[in-house]
């Protein structure tokens, strides 16, 4: 077999029909190469035990442990008596509880005594405040004799990533039967930037994170495998930006006394200096013959759609039309109402009274009538319209322009490449790109998700905006401040402002989740949802305040004229999911509060928080949960509650999302995440890797005397990224 396909063997090959199938069911896991980069989470020592203490609620572990303790109790349930077996393990320093109910206690039993050594495998979850794993799979060490943990790859015994279904002492047994195969890997790296930055061969870095002698073999297989996945990431984005240069586009520059200087002289505010510059790089870029690309992050509130509609408006006066294209029919109408009233008579083209330069922005959204959204068509297609803000309706084959020379994405995080680029198709030359995003991205993300676009960043809020305090409500230990948070809700409403309520479930019944079992003690009570907590606030601690709900599964006339009636100030308190996430600007909303906020992750608090203190009254954000004080989600809640910089609190997402895949497959195309390389901690890798692939590229754009990279760059990309990636 030629060196190129070696590792794309199936697994079944190697493992078994059987094996490999459990493989790809449960981790996604199909070839010889895609096992031999599934690499040990960390690895536990001969004779060392694991830190119980910080164990990841929710998550799948495996601990190497002693059993302190094990006692069979019997207890009386709907189906009779029953037995429970509770084993207590310890690491020296902390405890866990295990527990085995029914019929599996019996050989838990005599295995687990007092004083044995073993691997455990399950989720970790709470019962009586307290966190354990229900009917964890385990392994017995079995004393520490040589052999036994020999068997383990000498002193350290990896511990992989692993599934309910598939231990990591399984996983371990499979990579024995595939790791002699590590010697026919391709190696991408280039020798000469091997040998100087002086990384071990791939095949020997291979071997050595599977089944290491030393912490220094980890040290060495690490940096070698960091180094792969940063650059071989690094040169697919510098194909694609270089790809993109060879593009022609029209240059778009705004015509003197048009409607861009029309409304910037009917602005009642200047615009901040980081609006100044920020404009200034996205007009240099318009006023190119090549396509811009640039990636626009903001704080919530820093003016963004500012920037971005003058950016349309410039467009709009060079002859061509703009698009934006927001994530949800809620965003697309709040963004269509908040531009045509900034821009008042200059959005009124074709009617008595518009403005001389005006022109028509259209809003087009896959509910609107037969009728309204023929006209839309007609004016794209017409050119009568210079702006339009739309959902994914846009994409589809039906809408054409006259001129499209302006993309603006919103919220891009919500959308794939390949809806950014359907697009970018419908221009005569293609269109110029300007992303935006409210969640604050560090640089080494931004080097490598959006590694394609260049970056601007708005840092500065406009003048006016106020500053929101955050608390944690700990509903469960301290009831009595949640009651205090209902008070604070009904003081804000009687001196003039409005709340919201968040909940992550909806709960009209068809999202329930499913019964547990009688024995699934360990199990979570349900999220709290928005039909239920609005009822209950409304009979309670709310009563006699106007309280109303929104929601995902709502028609969308009925969102819109909720949202309408919250504006305008006819409803007190909305309780909602997180459909008002983003781009809902209600500045007289001075309260939050968000129910079960340990459920939702830093930066969506972050999104969330940013839409009270959007006028001139302070904002108040209450994180209400029922997580005891010693779980990491308290700590988490508690980092959001330190701090408003959304900088800060991306490094901090990233670095508690352990595993979380970054590159999701939606937002980049690239289909295996990365497995080695941690954004954060990375940062340097990350940067030298783009240098290094900037330089090979433009010396070599497509990588004709580097077959081996090639080879590697086509196992990242899947097919239709790669033909992206070709045609630019």
């Amino acid at each position: 077999m030629d060196r190129v396909s070696a590792l794309d063997e199936p697994l079944k090959k190697t493992l078994g029909a059987a094996t490999a199938k459990v493989m790809a069911e449960h981790l996604d896991l199909h070839t010889l190469g895609d096992l031999l980069h599934h690499y040990p989470r960390r690895y536990a020592e001969r004779g060392e035990l694991t830190h119980l203490s910080d164990l990841p609620l929710d998550e799948h572990v495996t601990v190497v442990a002693q059993v302190a303790s094990a006692r069979v109790l019997t207890f009386s349930g709907s189906k009779g008596r029953g037995q429970r077996l509770e084993v207590v393990i310890t690491d020296g320093s902390g405890q866990l509880q295990l527990v085995f109910f029914g019929k599996g206690v019996h050989k838990p039993h005599k295995d687990l005594l007092p004083g044995t050594r073993a691997m455990f495998a399950g989720k970790v979850s709470v019962f009586n405040r307290k966190l354990q794993l229900a009917h964890p799979a385990y392994e017995l060490l079995h004393g520490d004799s040589d052999e036994a943990v020999d068997s383990w790859a000498g002193a350290l015994i990896p511990i992989y990533p692993a599934s309910t279904k598939l231990e990591s002492w399984k996983i371990a047994k499979a990579v024995d039967a595939a790791l002699p195969r590590a010697r026919e890997a391709v190696d991408p790296l280039p020798d000469a930037l091997r040998e100087g930055r002086d990384l071990v061969p791939l095949p020997e870095a291979l071997l050595k994170i599977h089944r290491p002698h030393t912490k220094a073999d980890i040290a060495v297989a690490r940096d070698r495998l960091k180094w792969d996945e940063a650059f071989v990431l690094q040169v697919a984005l510098a194909r694609r930006r270089y790809a993109d240069t060879q593009l022609p586009a029209v240059a778009r520059t705004p015509r003197p006394d048009g409607m861009l200087d029309a409304f910037d002289a009917k602005l009642p505010f200047t615009l901040t200096d980081g609006q100044q510059k920020v404009t200034k790089e996205i007009f240099d870029d318009l006023a190119t013959e090549h396509p811009m690309h640039r990636l626009l992050q903001g704080e919530v509130g820093s003016g963004k759609t500012m920037v971005a509609l003058r950016a349309m408006l410039a467009v709009v006066d060079a002859g061509g039309q703009a698009a934006m294209l927001a994530p949800t029919e809620v965003l697309a109408q709040q963004h269509h109402r908040s531009i045509t009233e900034m821009m008042g008579e200059l959005a009124e083209g074709g009617m008595l009274g518009g403005a001389e330069h005006a022109t028509k922005v259209v809003l087009l959204t896959g509910s609107m009538g037969a009728a309204a959204r023929r006209q839309a068509l007609l004016d794209l297609v017409t050119g009568e319209a210079g702006i339009v803000i739309g959902t994914h309706a846009l994409i589809e084959d039906k809408v054409q322009f006259h001129d499209l020379g302006l993309v603006v994405v919103d919220e891009q995080h919500r959308f794939g490449v390949e809806q950014r680029d359907a697009l970018r198709s419908k221009g005569k030359q293609p269109p110029h790109l300007l992303v935006m995003t409210a969640t604050p991205i560090p640089r080494t993300v931004a080097m490598t998700v959006f590694g394609d676009l260049e970056t601007s960043v708005l840092d500065q809020l406009p003048a006016g905006r106020s500053p929101i305090a955050s608390h944690v409500v700990p509903a469960q230990d301290k009831p009595h401040f949640l009651a205090r948070a209902w008070e604070r809700v009904r003081e804000e409403v009687e001196s003039g402002h409005q709340a919201y309520v968040v909940c992550p479930r909806i709960g009209d019944g068809e999202d329930e989740p499913k019964k547990k079992s009688a024995e699934d003690e360990a199990e979570k009570r349900p999220p709290l949802a928005v039909i239920e907590i609005a009822g209950q606030l409304a009979a309670g601690p709310l009563k006699g305040l106007r309280v109303e709900v929104l929601h995902g599964r709502m028609q969308p006339d009925d969102k819109d004229d909720v949202m309408r009636r919250f504006a305008a100030g006819a409803v007190d308190v909305l309780v909602a999911t997180t459909v008002i996430e983003v781009g809902v600007n209600v500045p007289n909303a001075t309260a939050m509060v968000i129910m079960d906020a340990d459920r939702f992750g830093v930066s969506q608090l972050h999104q969330l928080r940013g839409r009270v203190g959007r006028g001139s009254a302070p904002g108040l954000c209450l994180l209400v949960t029922e997580m005891p004080e010693a779980a990491p989600a308290r700590a988490r809640l508690g980092a959001v509650a330190a701090t408003l910089d959304g900088f800060e609190l991306s490094r901090i997402d990233l670095e508690q999302r352990r595993e979380g895949d970054v590159l999701g497959q939606a937002q980049s195309g690239v289909r295996s995440s990365l497995r080695m390389l941690t954004v954060i901690d990375d940062e340097e890798i990350i940067a030298a890797a783009r240098e290094e692939a900037v330089a090979i590229v433009s010396a070599d754009p497509e990588l004709e005397h580097q077959p081996d990279l090639r080879t590697a760059l086509d196992a990242l990309l899947d097919t239709e990224r790669e033909q992206y990636l070709d045609k630019g």
